[in-house]
């Protein structure tokens, strides 16, 4: 049977790194994209090892040319899955009284509009898929009725906006077939969750491919924990 195809962005490092290895290891065509394909020397070792399966590609998600670029590098190519998992976290020391609102920008930037432009950019591909899915890494402090903490207000607002313009999206892109959903990876032990995740990488990542896996036009729009459960919103 032919292989399915997924391109992912933040393919560097922490999830979007495993991501790339499980699912090349599952034979998978991997598009594996990343801001500095130069400098990202461990995505450069997996490709190494499987050249036929992994391909690095140059995408910074907030630059709009060089997701246009690598679109048209790629048309025509059929896309089972678009992985939006690029992402940044809140940056720190932000308090009431002394806000970073140009640091919000950014993380409002990674977070909302580089999702949308790799769907805006790639939706044809993926509609010549076979699996015809977006599925967006989110977090469940996007989540307003989950807030009882406060705090991180540019991190917390930015996945609040990503999870409501993935749901515009499942709506608008129903007619072509497409499934969209935005999906919590759980706390996990990266360079954005810390030393005291619950969750090793490879956990969250087996995880989150069988949900993936699993979607049915039925699940378009919706917003899944890492072990299937729906949050709310």
């Amino acid at each position: 049977m032919e292989s399915r195809t997924v391109l992912l962005t933040g393919a560097n490092r922490g999830l979007g790194l495993e991501f790339v290895r499980q699912y090349a290891e599952d034979g998978w065509k991997v598009l594996a994209a990343c801001r500095s394909p130069s400098a990202a020397k461990k995505l450069q070792e997996l490709a190494s090892r499987q050249p036929e399966r992994i391909r690095i590609l140059a995408i910074d998600v907030m630059d709009a040319a060089s997701v246009k670029d690598a679109a048209g590098t790629l048309r025509g190519e059929p896309i089972d899955l678009l992985l939006n998992n690029a992402g940044v976290g809140s940056p720190p020391g932000q308090k009431i009284g002394s806000l970073d609102y140009a640091a919000w920008a950014r993380v409002l930037d990674a977070n909302v509009l580089g999702p949308a432009r790799m769907v805006e950019a790639f939706v044809d591909n993926v509609a010549q898929g076979r699996d015809r899915r977006i599925v967006t890494v989110t977090s469940l402090m996007g989540s307003i009725a989950d807030n009882a903490s406060g705090g991180a207000y540019a991190y917390r607002s930015s996945k609040a906006a990503v999870n409501a313009a993935m749901k515009s999206f499942s709506i608008d892109l129903a007619p072509r077939g497409i499934t969209c959903a935005v999906v919590h990876p759980g706390w996990v032990r990266t360079d954005m969750g810390g030393a005291g995740g619950k969750l090793s990488p490879d956990e969250s990542v087996g995880s989150l491919r069988s949900l993936i896996a699993s979607l049915k036009p039925k699940d378009s729009g919706k917003f899944f924990n890492v072990d299937g459960k729906e949050l709310p919103w």
